[in-house]
């Protein structure tokens, strides 16, 4: 199962990646479509227009789907921002039981918006929308993007909610200080 499981984050986050780098390859082709362009006009000929349609609204979508495909990744590798201040101060036990608390906030709170997402994603599909920019686009294919990683967001907090609960440490933490004993006294 664990294999299982970091196979799909690492997905996620190649397709993450991916949508960055085709962000990338779209806005070079814009600049070189516009050196060229720039280049016939100074060799006194026509400009050719070239141009990526609707680049500013694909680039948007694909930024949407890396945000969202990278939540799994980057919470497995530590990269999201936490404050461990107040787990590092208080007993071992209690901060098990706020990391644990925390969690299953999380699980619920990601759970809820995964399932709108995938409402609307299927309520976009149904209803045929598209954007409105020079290509238009299905708004359910950004939308299932957004829903993907939200899911595997979920998946990866409820794994990191059962380790936890079994004793063991959540993927992005370094285990605890014992504060259980009183400085000074052993």
């Amino acid at each position: 199962m664990r294999k299982a499981l970091d196979a799909l984050y690492r997905l996620s986050a190649a397709l993450a990646a991916l949508c960055l780098v085709l962000i990338a390859l779209m806005v070079v082709a814009q600049v070189a479509g516009r050196i060229l362009d720039g280049a016939r006009s100074l060799l006194g000929f026509e400009p050719l227009g070239l141009l990526v349609p609707s680049l500013a609204e694909i680039a948007g979508f694909l930024l949407v789907g890396a945000s969202f495909l990278a939540l799994a990744s980057t919470l497995r590798n530590a990269d999201h921002i936490r404050v461990i201040i107040l787990l590092q101060m208080v007993p071992r036990s209690l901060a098990r039981f706020l990391e644990i608390w925390v969690l299953a906030v999380a699980v619920a709170l990601i759970a809820y918006f995964a399932w709108n997402a995938a409402l609307l994603t299927l309520d976009s599909y149904q209803f045929n929308e598209v954007s409105f920019g020079i290509i238009p686009v299905p708004l359910w294919i950004p939308q299932a993007a957004m829903t993907a990683g939200l899911a595997v967001f979920l998946i990866s907090l409820l794994d990191d909610l059962v380790v936890t609960l079994m004793g063991g440490e959540p993927s992005y933490m370094e285990p605890l200080p014992d504060h259980d004993l009183v400085e000074g006294t052993e």
